[in-house]
């Protein structure tokens, strides 16, 4: 991930350059404490006469050097910062256009809520590795390295002490980030859990409370939160132990060099204000140890959710583009037409398709069909038949597993996803709404639309009556998820929105099942007056919605049953009859 960081690499230059400057500050202070100590005060090379003015002049200068050091600390802590914040939100843009190209079963391989923790918790996690190696990894170094320096610069016999007691410390840190690194990786797998009780339980609150079950999501959220915290709280636990221990070893460590600083001070090898130094470096030295505690914890659960990072960056899209921008006309422009051929026509070729996780179970078996441009078709079928299956293999939301889909008499797989979706206008049965106003929602469709172009719309969808109802009219926000709407006004939104496209083929995918006999007839008398020469398909569930279309389609099991008008299928069709009988009477069949 180092070339998200490149981008930004004069601040991540610049941050460690400045914690140098922060660090050698830190350095310099007990250096000059010595000398106050044992010229200022002691007076030891003055005939034990202390010097007021050389204490003066020295703690000015440590002021003046603390100074310094807080404004190169201020600056690392910019640049970090800028280098960090940055890095996050590149890495999280990305991710989220990498989702954006997941096929359906891509994204529900990975979950809805590992995608969202992966988004968020995982990105935060890195970007403050990121911050931390730019600016606590580079202090704790440069003071652990040149603590040590100093320390034995003052007196070799002082390094005997740190000899002994920086193994411990680091063996202690050794020991305790082992045990705690694979805790974080089941730490953000009981994150992405809770995350998909939590998101599973917005979407579908009114199903909780429709069937009072309340208090057993409650119990489901508690058990993944308890697991949640139980796992955060063995990390936390373990990791717990470990400063008690090296501050131990550390306070340890400050009374073997006052006791060899004593030995020392009475030979005559070194003096008070040294002795007072090497505990002072001491400290540093072995506190830049115990920092790397919290390095080490940033690393591990960087490392960690840097991986599942990867995992969704290095996911390549099952659905790859093409080369075809559909046809150009002499100027180069988009064109409807080729070899006087009208735009959506669409052939199903020996088509058969198994969703990805279950490849030995086809969904669709050797299916084949020719819709021609500007005709309207109708699917019927039993639940479960494949019927949305099929129209799916249209815009490529899926591949086939075997034969072809072709439009206006090209291979899907060889268009460019924005060409061939361009093509394509689809209205679900599941109406996905935004928390937007009602002009926007419609204007997804396409979004330089105006105001005439989108009321008009609206008024195909038979939606015009009430949003002309709403106080704010066009305006008015839609609430998140469209919980502020009805079942039918949000399909009539969703209709809007495929119109208004205006593209060569609509497909309604059971996108009237909320609406009313009377408004649907209208809607489809309006779509096939006001578009006669964009190709329809209207799968439903309702003979009513289908019965005027040029051509029905009858699926039973994957299979192609039969194909005609309401009329022919009446007199060839026994599925048909039968869906007939069960929906609208018997006895009406001669008719």
């Amino acid at each position: 991930m180092i070339k998200y960081i490149k981008k930004y690499w004069w601040a991540a230059v610049l941050a460690p350059l400045f914690m140098i400057g922060e660090a050698s500050m830190d350095l310099l202070q007990p250096r000059l404490m010595s000398i106050i100590v044992d010229e200022g005060v002691l007076g030891l090379s003055n005939n034990g006469v202390g010097d007021l003015g050389l204490v003066i002049r020295l703690g000015l200068m440590m002021i003046f050097f603390v100074f310094i050091g807080g404004v190169c600390g201020i600056m690392s802590g910019i640049f970090a910062n800028i280098a960090g914040q940055n890095f996050g939100n590149d890495v999280r843009k990305d991710l989220f256009s990498r989702i954006m190209s997941f096929s359906f079963s891509q994204t529900d391989e990975f979950s809805t809520g590992s995608l969202i923790t992966r988004v968020t918790n995982d990105v935060t996690q890195v970007q403050n590795f990121v911050q931390m190696a730019l600016r606590g990894f580079v202090r704790t170094f440069i003071l652990f390295i040149g603590g040590l320096f100093c320390m034995l610069s003052l007196n070799l016999s002082f390094g005997v002490v740190i000899g002994i007691s920086l193994p411990l410390i680091l063996l202690c840190v050794i020991y305790f980030i082992a045990k705690a690194n694979p805790k974080f990786t089941i730490l953000q797998k009981k994150l992405d859990n809770l995350n998909n009780v939590m998101q599973e339980n917005v979407a579908g609150s009114r199903v909780v409370k429709a069937y009072v079950r309340e208090d057993y999501e409650k119990k489901r959220f508690g058990k993944s939160n308890d697991e949640l915290v139980n796992t955060q709280l063995d990390v936390l636990l373990l990791l717990s132990y470990m400063t008690p221990i090296m501050n131990v070893i550390l306070n340890f460590s400050v009374v073997a060099i006052i006791k060899v600083g004593q030995i020392n001070v009475m030979n005559g090898s070194v003096t008070p204000g040294e002795v007072m130094a090497a505990i002072t470096y001491a400290s540093q030295v072995l506190n830049a140890v115990m920092r790397m505690n919290m390095i080490f914890q940033n690393a591990s659960r960087g490392m960690t959710s840097g991986k599942r990072i990867l995992e969704v960056l290095n996911c390549l899209p099952e659905i790859k583009d093409g080369d075809f921008e559909g046809f150009k006309g002499d100027d180069g422009s988009a064109r409807d037409e080729e070899r006087d051929k009208k735009p959506g026509d669409i052939i199903f070729e020996n088509v058969s398709f198994a969703y990805p996780t279950q490849k030995e179970d086809l969904i669709i078996k050797d299916f084949s069909l020719h819709i021609r441009p500007g005709e309207t078709i109708g699917i019927l079928g039993e639940t479960g038949c494949g019927k949305s299956s099929l129209v799916n293999l249209i815009p490529r939301f899926y591949d086939v597993s075997s034969g072809r889909v072709l439009i206006d008499g090209v291979d899907v797989r060889d268009y460019k996803l924005k060409a061939l979706r361009d093509k394509i206008a689809i209205a679900l049965q599941k109406s996905e709404i935004f928390s937007e106003t009602i002009r926007e929602n419609i204007s997804w469709g396409k979004k330089d639309a105006d105001y005439d172009r989108v009321m008009h719309a609206a008024k195909m969808a038979q939606a015009l009556e009430f949003i002309e109802n709403k106080p704010e009219g066009i305006g008015t926000v839609v609430t998140q998820g469209g919980t502020s709407l009805s079942g039918g006004q949000k399909q009539r939104l969703a209709i809007a929105r495929a119109v208004i496209k205006g593209a060569d083929i609509l497909i309604f995918d059971d996108a009237s099942s909320a609406l009313d006999l009377k408004t649907e007839a209208n809607l489809y008398k309006d779509l096939k007056e006001e578009y006669p020469n964009t190709t329809k398909i209207i799968v439903a569930q309702r003979i009513a919605s289908v019965k005027d279309a040029d051509r029905i389609v009858i699926i039973d099991e994957g299979k192609l049953s039969a194909v005609g008008s309401h009329e022919e299928l009446l007199k060839i069709s026994s599925i048909y009859q039968d869906i007939y009988n069960s929906q609208l009477g018997g006895g009406q069949i001669a008719e």
